[in-house]
């Protein structure tokens, strides 16, 4: 039964390529199988207005070859009658919501258990469930894309209507009857929020499904179709939370984020110095903002005079990361102990043997060493004029040799997997040292081109929505909060610096859409992966467990890309 799932992405690729205008071929999920489950994304499916409705055509949740051939006559008939419908409907698609089923033939499980079409909304498990990961997926997937009405399509012996909570004002246009079981895609998603339900923290989104024969297809269709040409749904409200949320200014989210974040040391790392950081950058930026120096000051002090120990140790580069501020606390303050600390936590670094890390790094060039040696080294650089420290870093990224062909990076050189964050690290770690090396450093030039390259690189592979994915070469890996930040930062920085020209710009503004619509307005973040060492497999990391609410790591570096984003709309254009 493979060649059915085999078939459905070739004949989404030959739309696509029929319609390259109108539709990019994305992903919404992944399988156990790690068989990526296929999506159409209408060109206007994440802009932040339009006059058409916005529908999403969902098919295959049973895994049956006649649901998802039903889709797909959808979709060919769509495209048959765009200059009628192109005004009127935005139409994305996941036509095979469920093709481990249809591949494997053990219809409606997916084959390892699960069955997709019921149990909504998952409550745990983003995205590791061993069973039903289809869930997970298509819940998150289909509630921050956000559309204004959810269209599922299933074969049956006669035509019958059926509308969720929120899709009631087209119950007599359509003859509808209330969606049955409460706990389907469409009635979760559609839940009445009066209730108090909040489907992904965003809102609601309308849902109808069309049981069918295929010969009775397009005239029920041209029921719908004429209802929403004469009546045009309304944003769903999942889509106007999205849009109130992308339409607050960087500065504004990062003045937010700045309430929630960067108020403690314990433990003293990394996710913890870069939100102080920020909160003195926030500081300097925003007149508005109370002054955090005294607060910052008194809650260190204990670290700074030895109260409290520091690290344990011996201390590993993500502890001594967490002093990222002290460059920025003796600017300020004139205290020269916050330089002092900078300083020695460089000293701790020495010279790798015969090419190797130097320690206290991994010996395995991990990525997220990149980061924090640049971090700490780079300042200490800024600190004290002392080449050694930037020329003990500048060797490290050179000597890495984790950087593959096609720009990505390794996790490690015993982990060939392009995991999003590690990708992350990467970035930021080259963009700290760009930032204080001097041009005139003999590896200067060498560093920006594999800088760009690597930019280049993640440019290549943002999805649709303006976000990366946890595993950069899986289609389907679930959008990831914490790579995206690194991403949007390192790109806002490159393009204030003049290091890339403005045709990244476009890249940049979809990563930060990305990102703001997935910060409410209390600091909750949307899919941060937890803290990840280095992983075995690539299913590990496919599995790394995605953080809804409140994370340190994700709260810091969307404060990072915050204010990198204000300071960019403040720089002239190049």
């Amino acid at each position: 039964m493979e060649h059915h799932s085999l078939s459905v992405t070739a004949t989404l690729q030959a739309l696509v390529a029929r319609a390259p205008d109108l539709w990019t071929l994305d992903a919404c999920g992944v399988t156990r199988a790690q068989t990526p489950i296929p999506a159409l994304v209408h060109r206007e499916a994440y802009v932040s207005s339009t006059l058409r409705t916005r529908v999403l055509l969902l098919g295959g949740l049973s895994g049956r070859p006649e649901d998802v051939a039903l889709a797909t006559q959808v979709l060919e008939a769509h495209l048959m009658q765009r200059d009628r419908l192109d005004a009127v409907v935005a139409l994305s698609a996941v036509p095979c919501a469920n093709p481990d089923g249809l591949a494997q033939g053990v219809a409606p499980e997916n084959g390892v258990g699960g069955e997709p079409a019921t149990g909504y909304p998952p409550q745990e498990h983003f995205f590791d469930d061993p069973h039903n990961p289809e869930q997970r997926y298509l819940w998150r997937w289909v509630g921050l894309q956000a559309p204004d009405l959810v269209l599922e399509v299933r074969t049956g012996p006669a035509v019958l209507w059926e509308v969720s909570a929120t899709a009631l004002p087209l119950t007599a246009a359509l003859h509808a009857v209330r969606v049955a079981p409460a706990d389907s895609c469409i009635a979760a998603l559609g839940a009445d929020l009066s209730n108090g339900l909040t489907p992904n923290g965003v809102g609601s989104i309308p849902g109808v499904r069309l049981t069918t024969p295929p010969a009775s297809l397009a005239t029920a269709l041209d029921q719908l179709w004429s209802c929403l040409q004469h009546t045009p749904l309304s944003p769903s409200p999942a889509r106007r939370r999205l849009e109130a949320r992308r339409a607050r200014t960087p500065i504004q989210i990062a003045r937010m984020l700045a309430t929630v974040y960067g108020h403690t040391l314990e433990p003293v790392v990394y996710t913890q110095g870069m939100s102080i950081s920020a909160r003195l950058r926030l500081a300097r930026m925003d007149p508005t903002y109370d002054d955090p120096v005294l607060s910052i000051v008194h809650l260190v002090e204990p670290y700074v005079a030895g109260k409290l120990p520091m690290f344990k140790e011996p201390a590993a580069p993500s502890a001594m990361a967490g002093l990222i501020w002290g460059m920025q606390l003796v600017e300020v303050t004139r205290d020269r102990r916050y330089a002092d600390l900078v300083i020695h936590v460089a000293e701790r670094y020495r010279a790798g043997v015969e090419g190797g890390a130097p320690p206290p790094s991994d010996p395995d060039f991990r990525t997220e060493d990149m980061f924090m040696n640049g971090a700490m080294l780079s300042r200490a650089f800024r600190l004290t004029g002392e080449w050694r420290y930037v020329d003990l870093l500048t060797r490290f990224l050179l000597e890495a040799r984790i950087q593959q062909d096609d720009g990505l990076f390794w996790h490690c050189r015993s982990a060939p997997y392009y995991w999003g964050r590690g990708n992350g690290f990467a970035l930021l770690g080259f963009s700290e040292t760009l930032s204080f090396l001097p041009p005139e450093h003999a590896d200067y030039a060498t560093l920006l081109a594999l800088h760009v390259r690597h930019l280049d690189a993640l440019r290549q592979r943002q999805l649709p929505s303006g976000m990366l994915p946890q595993v950069l070469n899986v289609p389907g890996s679930y959008q990831e909060f914490t790579v995206t930040c690194m991403f949007g930062y390192a790109l806002a920085r490159a393009l204030r610096r003049g290091w890339v020209e403005a045709a990244y710009r476009p890249a940049l503004e979809r990563a930060w859409h990305g990102v703001a619509e997935r910060i409410d307005d209390a600091g909750g973040l949307v899919d941060c992966c937890t803290n990840t060492g280095v992983q075995t497999s690539v299913q590990a990391y496919i599995d790394r467990p995605a953080i809804f609410g409140r994370d340190d790591r994700g709260g810091s570096m969307a404060m990072w890309f915050a204010l990198e984003m204000e300071q960019l709309a403040r720089t002239p254009r190049r």
